[in-house]
């Protein structure tokens, strides 16, 4: 009697001969989503506990580019693209997780994620044998590129979730809220970036 992993790998078969095309975006899709999500895991671990580890002084060091006054749902805020504002709690005292800590802790949080994420997708996702160096440098172009839309975005909402919610809870939405944003945008770079089977002779 055939056990339950080989009955699903003969049926797997059958469907990668009769479906190619379908079975390999599956396939691709799958991988993908899993690798994604234990790199978003990783970065919510960072996001969290690397803030209080570089201490208050970073998180009460203002670090903001471009500096644009905001005011929405009765929070005043300053916009920027590139850092964090100061967070301060109801007596105005500094509070971990703003500022230029939050940033730097961001964006080593993130880029490290990519560091385990580029082997994985590359290597197993999507199978590619193309130039590794020609592929990381897109790859680090779109993730800066990335990175700048998810600060962007993240800058509207973060200072008007930090007045409401700890800083646990808001930590889990940007990282699965700029997870899910770059989880969108990866996996059809990856399509462009990482071309499949074996490198094709000059």
């Amino acid at each position: 009697m055939k056990n339950a992993k080989s009955l699903w790998l003969e049926k797997w078969t059958e469907f990668e001969k009769k479906y190619p095309k379908l079975s390999k975006w599956i396939y691709q899709i799958f991988y993908f989503f899993v690798f994604s999500m234990g790199v978003t895991v990783f970065q919510y671990l960072v996001f969290t506990f690397l803030p209080g580890i570089l201490g208050i002084g970073l998180a009460g060091t203002e670090f903001m580019w471009p500096q644009i006054p905001m005011n929405l749902f009765g929070v005043e805020f300053t916009w920027s693209l590139l850092g964090y504002n100061v967070l301060r709690d109801a007596s105005g005292a500094v509070i971990i997780g703003g500022g230029l800590g939050y940033f730097i802790s961001y964006e080593v949080g993130s880029f490290l994620a990519q560091c385990i994420n580029f082997p994985l997708q590359r290597n197993i996702t999507f199978k590619s044998h193309g130039n590794p160096v020609y592929q990381a440098a897109w790859y680090f172009i779109a993730w800066i590129v990335i990175s700048l839309i998810c600060n962007g975005f993240n800058n509207l909402w973060m200072p008007i979730a930090a007045a409401y919610v700890a800083p646990a809870i808001y930590n889990i939405l940007v990282t699965f809220i700029t997870g899910g944003v770059s989880m969108i945008i990866f996996f059809f770079v990856f399509k462009i970036i990482f071309p499949e089977g074996e490198a094709q002779e000059k």
